[in-house]
């Protein structure tokens, strides 16, 4: 068969140093990517329509397909994936790496998930994974706990770059009511593979009960989609808050930018239920708005995301380990209690210094691509 490489590879501009690197992101509409590629010399091009869904919609990602980057040779320099591999079947991401290697493309990719959140059975991603890290040019990810796993496992380095802010620069900080009672919440959003919903609202529960009993004037606030991927757990929930005095359960459609943006801001410590997984944004939006953050320890790489005193670690199944953790985390000299002048001076600072940091991250990756470039170009 002959091969179509040379006519694709032919047809693009042969040097890419002197105009910003066309990069095809997987995806190209998402916060996160919209952080790491703000930079003048980088170049996303727009996420092809996808058939068949509303406008904005992305996954799965029609970029990501051998024909597609044959097609589109001449309009990129590099192929970077982030998110959306779980779409496709075995041995289709060996494939696209292969087509953009023929056409002159290099490959990033960036290992959010070792393990993947919206799954629950990780077998058929793990043989994906082992696709896309033996195959990309170079890997990135988002802190050192994960480069060493990837090590371990694959022998290869990756460039640790820290995950960006996710608070949208449209969205003005909410100012909230302060209040004397201490709330520690748990969203549980739709409830999807990794979330341990039963046992995190269990465990939350349990913790306040024992504050209370010391004294301490605080209330569990659970949030849960209305639509949701497992009904018997979500049964389980309303049970288990119905229960306890110490608790309530709100419910609702899922939210905007804005409107998860105040939820978050009303919380003086936020709860992670997670039973797997790697990094998390939801922790980056928590930190932006000056929530502190309890995660789950042995689980990922929570605590390596922002290794300070306002993100505290807790066990799963035991109350005690997370009465602790919150105690811990409202003491911590980082802290800043919802609605007060304190957590608008921290929201200001984390603000000012996600600006500096993200256009350090912007600017590394933009490097790496030049890096990744000239090698193959040579």
């Amino acid at each position: 068969m002959q091969s179509t490489a040379t006519p694709h590879a032919t047809a693009r501009v042969a040097d890419p140093t002197s105009r910003p690197i066309r990069v095809v992101s997987i995806p190209a509409a998402h916060p996160y990517v919209g952080r790491v590629s703000a930079s003048p010399e980088i170049d996303v091009l727009d996420d092809p329509p996808v058939e068949g869904a509303p406008s904005g919609v992305w996954w799965p990602p029609v970029a990501l397909d051998p024909s597609w980057i044959r097609d589109h040779a001449a309009d990129a320099d590099l192929l970077h994936i982030h998110f959306g591999t779980e779409s496709f079947p075995p041995g289709h991401v060996t494939a696209c790496l292969e087509a953009a290697h023929e056409v002159g493309w290099s490959v990033v990719y960036t290992v959010h998930d070792l393990e993947h959140p919206q799954l629950e059975y990780q077998a058929a991603y793990e043989a994906q994974l082992d696709e896309l890290v033996r195959g990309a040019d170079a890997l990135i990810t988002l802190t050192p706990g994960a480069a060493a796993g990837i090590r371990e496992h694959w022998g290869r380095d990756a460039v640790v770059i820290p995950h960006p802010s996710l608070l949208s620069d449209d969205v003005t900080v909410p100012l909230v009511l302060p209040s004397a009672e201490t709330r520690v919440g748990v969203h549980l959003k739709d409830l999807r593979p990794n979330v341990d919903a039963v046992g995190a609202v269990t465990t939350l529960i349990d913790a306040v009960e024992r504050l209370r009993r010391r004294g301490a004037d605080v209330v569990a606030e659970v949030r849960m989609h209305h639509a949701v991927r497992d009904p018997e757990a979500r049964e389980a929930v309303r049970r288990l808050v119905g229960r306890s005095e110490a608790a309530l359960l709100i419910e609702h459609e899922r939210l905007d930018d804005l409107g998860l943006a105040i939820a978050l801001s009303r919380l003086d410590v936020c709860l992670l239920p997670y039973r797997h997984g790697t990094h998390s944004g939801w922790l980056e939006l928590c930190w932006d708005l000056g929530v502190s953050v309890a995660v789950p320890s042995g689980i990922g790489a929570y605590l390596e995301q922002h290794p300070d005193d306002t993100v505290s670690a807790y066990d799963l199944g035991d109350g005690a380990s997370l009465e602790r953790a919150v105690g811990e985390l409202l003491e911590a000299d980082g802290t800043s209690r919802a609605g007060s002048a304190g957590r608008g001076a921290t929201v200001a600072d984390r603000r000012a210094r996600r600006v500096v940091d993200d256009a350090v991250g912007a600017a590394a990756h933009a490097e790496l691509y030049r890096r990744v470039i000239a090698e193959r170009a040579s």
